[in-house]
């Protein structure tokens, strides 16, 4: 009932806003500018970017597109990168406010640069019934696109630039060109609201529950004493109208970062220097490792905000709607299996084991490692998957003793027999070392043994049993149910 009103009192503030703006039109006699979630919806469906899909893209990649957008936005060449890579923004509307919004300063967080190119093919449409909202944005509003700020960082897909730099640290030193770019764009624009979008880890939860923060916000700090001028307050505002819109999207997964000041970073200080400062972190959502979803999300939320910042609809919201949004907390594991029994000195023990399983970038490609993040009593931690393992034992695995001669000779079906005859791994003879594979078992070509175990630390590889017959196989902190055939799609390594 609650939610119904949050939305019915969105709907009439947005009407109400809009009428008061003196647009007219026939659809302005009927309804508002402001989307509902199925208009929202339908606007990411019809304008999404179809060329990128998945996460991983290149600063050549995006200059096809920057190019076709060039028509419509004004394209303006910001810099180059330490390598040489061409860092340009995207300029559109004629209005008085001023809207700076920069993505992937992280190479390998690239969310919302996709959700930016959605953003652009929505603001670039034309005779549809989007047309009065994109009359409004672009007579109130000014925007500046970064969309690809460290293009060296995501070319490797790796967090920091080709120095080795943190850029969001590096906003006073100014040590790395994309800094001063940035730093420059934002001295010659002065736009009163800023949108800095990142990811971060998928282990990040509404804390004390085991939902993701699939989208956690921020109005950093200015100052040690985490003050609230009017410059802060604003990005808290807009925050809460935020929200509002993700509590229906994702009831109960929206997060607020610590806002402790980091006097190197970014975000602190383009909120010192007089722009409203709003940190979009894009999470985790199960089932979307690519973060498809979550992009549609960011598009979401963001074309939404441009309005509540066009309406000045962030008026209607109080900084106490922002800080009654959860914290976020770190509790999160793939995987949490309770109360499973170890060895030690010829006495069982029982004890909660906590797996997470990184990506590690290659030449090959992406793949992920399994690592135990702690063990013993886990109960203030969260499984994405959780086992309850009373009443099994654990158990090391076997070689198969015939080498084969590729993972190609092998099935799914065929690793699962394997497996529940106790062996977790295979030798390969013709494939590469480091190579990728997408079976339930451990492939070693350049070794004749493997590392696994339970302690802290441990690769995950091991069985659990009940009774002397295996009943689970941890691959690679991956859990298989050996009665039942798995639907995962593995991405694990060859060693």
């Amino acid at each position: 009932m609650e939610m119904q009103f949050d939305a019915l009192k969105r709907h009439f503030l947005s009407l109400s806003l809009f009428l008061s703006l003196g647009i007219t039109g026939a659809w302005a006699q009927t309804t508002s500018p402001r989307l509902g979630i199925l208009e929202l919806k339908n606007a990411f469906e019809k304008y999404q970017e179809l060329s990128i899909k998945d996460r991983r893209f290149t600063h050549a990649d995006l200059q096809p597109l920057i190019q076709k957008h060039s028509v419509q936005f004004e394209v303006n060449p910001l810099g180059k990168s330490v390598l040489g890579k061409s860092i340009s923004s995207l300029d559109w509307g004629s209005g008085e406010t001023k809207v700076m919004l920069w993505s992937q300063m992280h190479g390998n967080e690239s969310t919302a640069t996709m959700s930016l190119f959605d953003l652009f093919n929505f603001l670039e449409g034309k005779g549809d019934k989007y047309e009065e909202l994109r009359k409004l944005l672009k007579s109130q509003l000014q925007l500046k696109f970064i969309p690809m700020l460290n293009p060296d960082g995501a070319d490797a897909f790796k967090r920091r630039n080709a120095l080795d730099i943190d850029l969001n640290r590096d906003a006073i030193s100014l040590i790395s060109p994309e800094a001063v770019i940035l730093k420059k764009a934002r001295d010659d624009f002065e736009p009163e609201f800023g949108f800095n979008l990142h990811d971060q880890q998928i282990y990040y939860n509404v804390v004390n529950t085991p939902k993701q923060a699939t989208i956690s916000l921020l109005a950093p700090a200015y100052n040690e004493a985490t003050d609230i001028n009017d410059v802060r307050g604003r990005a808290m505002q807009t925050i809460a109208s935020m929200n509002s819109l993700l509590q229906e999207l994702i009831p109960g997964q929206v997060g607020k970062y610590d806002d402790a000041f980091e006097p190197r970073a970014f975000g602190d200080n383009i909120q010192k220097w007089g722009t409203s400062t709003i940190l979009i972190e894009s999470g985790g959502l199960v089932g979307d490792p690519e973060k498809q979803e979550v992009r549609k999300i960011n598009f979401m939320l963001l074309l939404d905000a441009l309005y509540t910042i066009a309406t000045r609809g962030y008026t209607q919201y109080s900084t106490d709607q922002y800080f009654a949004i959860p914290d976020n907390g770190f509790q999160l594991m793939d995987l949490l299996i309770e109360e499973m029994q170890v060895p030690v000195n010829g006495t069982w023990y029982p004890i909660d084991l906590a797996i997470r399983r990184r990506e590690i970038e290659g030449k090959a490609g992406y793949s992920f490692a399994g690592s135990v993040e702690d063990l013993g009593d886990m109960q203030i931690f969260f499984g994405l998957e959780t086992l309850d393992a009373t009443g099994l034992q654990y158990k090391e695995g076997k070689v198969y003793p015939t080498p084969f001669e590729s993972v190609k000779e092998l099935s799914v079906e065929k690793a699962m027999e394997l497996l529940g005859q106790g062996y977790l791994a295979i030798q390969v003879k013709k494939d590469t070392a480091k190579a990728i594979h997408g079976l339930p078992l451990v492939v070693l070509k350049s070794a004749t043994t493997y590392s696994g175990g339970w302690t802290t630390g441990a690769a995950p590889n091991f069985f659990l049993t009940k009774d002397g017959k295996y009943k689970y196989a941890l691959v690679n902190g991956y859990l298989i149910d050996l009665d039942r055939i798995p639907k995962e799609k593995f991405r694990n390594r060859i060693y």
